[in-house]
């Protein structure tokens, strides 16, 4: 291929209201504040990226990331696209903290990258399956909001359903067994996102026996430092243990292996960066450890770029993508069509398939 270079680094925010605030243990959000780049290459091609990052889970907010963002413009500019790891490395090496910025960087490059190549991303990566099924999430609502939403979600052909969990322990199960009366027959998946002790994790599973209730998964029942604590919890738990703020680099995936603490790794581009993913990935199938591919709050950009992740390695157990905007609010068009609970990639597309909205 001839050599092009990176012409023009753009940087732009994204902002949009959600129809209904975001709840999880850790925090609430309102509107998605995450950052686009756009990078255009001698060629005319551009390649975009998104930045989604989420503060109390990876320490960025909008203002951080468009700064760190910006001062990567110089670095950036110039370079030949087929470079893009080089360039993935070297900013690492500088802003190791700023991973949510960063994989909007390696995102821009690779959608640019493989445009050029004029194949999919997807197929970049392995191509294994064009088609990705997802679970749907219910957040911390009243009970009888949430067996409305199982109703309904369930209805729509959802066969999983995600809800949020440890602010209270009685809440969460009550939330719990009305999930389950409204879709009866829909597993359930629980993301604690810290909120538990590990002695309070394992009463908690407990309590869901005790209602014949039985989690598919358990995501980051303690605090993500506690590895000993999250390793209690798996030897007295009859649910898979998934390790998700507790990983955002290859050597936390070793940790994980190395302390036996989790069944389950929760990849998230935002926490990683897609190259440092595809390690954690090839790290957790060397050890026989599951993986999982979840989300922050992404656009269609984010989200396709980790649908393409998916069908590309073809080795995610656990799908977590579900997306939280209205499609008439929403930015881009493109990539992958979703029909609930299938994304499909089309197999006409170039790179990442996503074009900003006019």
């Amino acid at each position: 291929m001839e050599r092009i270079k990176i012409i023009k680094v753009l940087i732009d925010p994204i902002n949009v209201a959600l129809d209904e605030p975001f709840r999880i243990a850790i925090g609430t959000k309102y509107s998605i504040e995450n950052a686009l780049v756009t990078i255009v290459l001698s060629n005319g091609i551009e390649g975009y990226g998104e930045a989604a990052p989420l503060e109390p889970i990876n320490g960025e907010n909008q203002a951080t990331v468009l700064a760190t963002l910006n001062s990567c413009r110089d670095f950036l500019t110039g370079n030949d696209i087929s470079e893009y790891s080089a360039m993935a490395k070297k900013l690492k090496s500088v802003f190791w903290a700023q991973v949510t910025a960063r994989c909007a960087i390696e995102m821009a490059l690779l959608d640019a990258y493989t445009k050029c190549l004029d194949i999919p991303f997807y197929k970049f990566l392995g191509g294994s399956d064009n088609k990705v099924e997802t679970d749907y999430t219910i957040d911390i609502v009243a009970p009888d909001i949430a067996r409305i939403n199982a109703a309904k979600l369930s209805g729509k052909g959802y066969r999983i359903l995600k809800t949020k969990v440890g602010k209270n322990l009685t809440d969460d199960i009550d939330r719990i067994l009305a999930i389950r009366d409204g879709a009866p027959g829909c597993g359930i998946t629980l993301d604690a996102n810290q909120g538990y002790s590990p002695v309070e994790a394992v009463h908690f599973l407990r309590e869901l026996e005790k209602n014949n209730i039985h989690p598919v998964l358990f995501e980051q029942p303690v605090i993500k430092t506690d590895l000993a604590g999250m390793r209690f919890v798996k030897d007295h738990s009859f649910v898979p243990i998934a390790a998700d703020e507790s990983v955002f680099t290859s050597a936390d995936a070793i940790n994980i292996v190395r302390t036996g603490c989790a069944d389950v790794i929760n990849i998230k581009i935002m926490k990683s960066g897609i190259l440092e993913a595809i390690e954690i990935a090839t790290i957790a199938r060397a050890a026989n450890i599951k993986l999982m591919i979840g989300c922050m709050l992404e656009t269609k950009l984010g989200l396709g770029c980790s649908v393409s992740l998916v069908a590309g390695l073809g080795c995610f157990s656990y799908v977590d993508l579900d997306p939280h905007i209205d499609p008439e609010n929403e930015p881009f068009t493109g990539g992958p069509d979703y029909s609930a609970p299938y994304y499909t990639i089309p197999e006409d597309v170039s790179g990442l398939g996503i074009r900003r909205r006019q």
